[in-house]
């Protein structure tokens, strides 16, 4: 875990803080479906369509909202983030609106529907070895990009609070619900909306969920302390990686009750599922959820996964259908 000492602790949003931001983003947000998996299993799953906002993502939640509360002469200068394509999607969107420019730092391990997606927004795309790319989630800053506001993807509460909007309507579809698995990249999802429900339905059991070829939660939690794992990377691009950003351990671990590592394998048959029973395109990230849910690893009752995007490759895409594994 990189250390960041220009970063302090990551404070949660407040119930307040993600109602306001449901009201501030309501004209650009999709309020998604929550929909029965067509499958039989060790639960009832339900599945909350992150992949049908406009960008194919629930990035857009933060992004609508971090950009609403910046000052105007920030934005003037222009904005970039940091991101393997969602969240660069999400700025990209939002900033195509304004009218200003946005710059994009991606890792080199980014796909090419993403990478694809961000160029039609506009923004102008940087590409950086992975160690670099993670280096500006910590630093926040770039010299490509001086002077340009920073929208952090995972540690920024505006972020976090747009994210907890997904809680709010999870707790509002499903009154009954007994547990939620979040897909983990960063932490940025879980934290909004698991704080969401912490104060709306307390009960509620929050899991993580990541690709084994790189779970830092699963293994931190395990330890006690934060670690860094070997990490590869895989078709699952979303979520996943070597270790956990300093200021988000501290939250993240007071709000989930366990995280799961998932097999690959396992993920790329949910994605299957998915497409074949519900005729839902799942990215690697959203449908992870969803192979830990039919695992058992969420227990019994009513679990809800949340399907974070949908932007996978159609050629990888095209080879899990098949059976094949990308």
């Amino acid at each position: 875990m990189t250390p960041s000492p220009t970063t302090p602790a990551l404070e949660p949003p407040t119930l307040e803080e993600i109602r306001a931001a449901r009201s501030r983003i309501a004209g650009d947000v999709v309020a998604t479906p929550l929909v029965r998996l067509g499958a039989d299993g060790p639960a009832e799953i339900y599945l909350k369509l992150e992949n049908l906002q406009p960008i194919g993502s629930f990035k857009l939640r933060g992004a609508t909202n971090a950009m609403a509360q910046a000052e105007a002469g920030e934005l003037a200068r222009g904005v970039f983030t940091a991101s393997a394509g969602n969240m660069a999607q999400g700025v990209a969107w939002c900033a195509r609106a304004r009218g200003i420019a946005c710059g994009v730092v991606v890792p080199d391990t980014a796909p090419e529907a993403k990478l694809a997606a961000i160029t039609r927004l506009g923004a102008e795309i940087h590409k950086v070895p992975f160690a670099e790319w993670w280096e500006v989630l910590v630093t926040r800053r770039h010299p490509r990009f001086d002077g340009r506001l920073f929208l952090h993807p995972v540690s920024d509460r505006r972020v976090c609070a747009g994210n907890g909007t997904i809680g709010l309507e999870i707790a509002e579809a499903l009154p009954a619900v007994d547990a939620v698995v979040i897909p983990f990249g960063g932490g940025g999802l879980t934290t909004g909306i698991a704080s969401a429900l912490r104060a709306l339905k307390p009960g509620v059991r929050v899991y993580t969920a990541e690709p084994e070829t790189g779970a830092p939660m699963a293994a931190s939690l395990a330890a006690g302390a934060p670690v860094e794992v070997a990490y590869a990377p895989s078709f699952v691009d979303g979520c996943g990686s070597k270790s956990l950003l300093v200021e988000m351990w501290p939250v993240v671990r007071r709000l989930v009750d366990g995280s799961f590592a998932m097999p690959l394998g396992a993920i790329a048959d949910a994605v299957r599922l998915l497409a074949e029973r519900n005729r839902v395109i799942a990215e690697g990230a959203g449908a992870t959820p969803v192979a830990a849910a039919l695992a058992g690893k969420a227990g019994t009752g009513k679990v809800v996964c949340v399907v974070s995007g949908g932007n996978i490759d159609s050629a990888k895409l095209a080879r899990i259908l098949t059976g094949e594994l990308p």
